[in-house]
């Protein structure tokens, strides 16, 4: 299993929804999708989207050979 991690590329935002889409194989549109329909019920979406957008680590650069 990979870790979760926000990535450099596809982002909207703040890059949650790529980084979890990245995780369970999904589309990142999709996993959008998800979330903006998700925000139709009750609950605290908004505020584990930010508590994920502060703890999750960026992706790391990828290094460049010599």
């Amino acid at each position: 299993m990979s870790a979760i991690v926000r990535p450099r590329d596809g982002r909207m935002i703040g890059g949650v929804c790529a980084g979890l889409a990245r995780r369970f194989g999904i589309s990142a549109n999709t996993m959008r999708v998800i979330f903006v329909a998700s925000c139709l019920l009750p609950g605290p979406q908004f505020l584990i989207y930010i508590a994920l957008w502060l703890l999750l680590p960026n992706e790391k650069p990828a290094s460049t050979a010599w």
